[in-house]
Formats: C-alpha cells, sequence, structure tokens
C-alpha cells in the first residue's frame, strides 16, 4: 500500500511521462516535415521509451494495489525552428523529468516507503541517460551548424536508432 501523498505523487509521474511521449511525438512530426527522417525516428523511439516508462510506474501501483489514475494531456508545443531546436528543447524537458523524480524520490523517502524508494533509483539512473543521450545529439548538431552534409550524416545515424 502507498500512502496517499506517495499515491499521488506516482499518478502525478505516470502522467507527465505520457505527457513526455505526447511531447516527443509532436517533435517527431516536425522532424519529419522538415525533412530529417532520422532525427524523426530518434523520437520516435523517444515516444515507446517514456510510454514504458509510463507503464513501469503504472504497473507497479497496480502491484501495489491501488489505483492509477489519468488525467487529461496537455497540448505539447507545436512551434520548432531546427533540428537543434528540438534537442535543446529535449534537454531541457528531461531536466524536469530528473526533477521530478527525484522529488518523487524524496516523497518515498520521507514517507519511509523504502520499496518504492528502491524502485525508483531505475528511474534515476535512466534520467542520467536520457540527458546524456540528449545532450550528445544537441551538441552533434551544433557542432554541424549549418553544413547540411553533417546534418545528413547525423540524421542517417539517428535513423539507426532502435529500441533496446
Amino acid at each position: 500500500m502507498l500512502s496517499a501523498k506517495l499515491l499521488t505523487n506516482f499518478n502525478d509521474q505516470i502522467n507527465k511521462e505520457i505527457y513526455s511521449a505526447y511531447l516527443y511525438l509532436a517533435m517527431a512530426s516536425y522532424a519529419k516535415s522538415i525533412g530529417l527522417d532520422g532525427v524523426a525516428n530518434w523520437f520516435n523511439v523517444q515516444v515507446q521509451e517514456e510510454l514504458s516508462h509510463a507503464r513501469k510506474l503504472y504497473d507497479y501501483v497496480n502491484e501495489k494495489e491501488e489505483r492509477v489514475m489519468l488525467t487529461a494531456v496537455d497540448e505539447p508545443p507545436q512551434n520548432f525552428v531546427s533540428a537543434a531546436d528540438l534537442f535543446e528543447k529535449t534537454l531541457s524537458h528531461e531536466k524536469k523529468v530528473t526533477k521530478l523524480i527525484e522529488s518523487l524520490v524524496n516523497t518515498a523517502r520521507s514517507e519511509k516507503d523504502k520499496i518504492a524508494e528502491d524502485f525508483l533509483q531505475w528511474f534515476v539512473s535512466e534520467q542520467v541517460e536520457e540527458e546524456n543521450n540528449a545532450a550528445l545529439v544537441l551538441r552533434k548538431i551544433k557542432s554541424a551548424g549549418n553544413d547540411s552534409e553533417k546534418l545528413s550524416a547525423i540524421d542517417k545515424e539517428l535513423a539507426k536508432r532502435s529500441m533496446d
């Protein structure tokens, strides 16, 4: 059983993970519309990752015999200006998610729920990876600058990304 506060926070995080998938789906659509199919692929894989994160949290709440409460998903931004803009926004978003996960861990700790705290350590590690992946792609895109050949090479590299 989860405390009321922890249950509320888990439900909030599930909804935030679903929003993340929705955001990345909007970004994939933008990338596809400007001919960056590899970038679109990178974001489509990210959509699946975010949904798997939501599902992992969802399953945990159900295993604790609690009820998941889904809320409306906010509309994601629609206006982007470049591949670099996409990854700047992605890195910023992942940093926000990291803070949310840290807050959830702190709530588990304050509620003295060691099992929930241990469960959440996977998400802490995952956020390190998420931020690093976004930062790496952003650095590559920025280093390409306005060189369309370099951007095309990066796009081809991102087309190879798949769910592990």
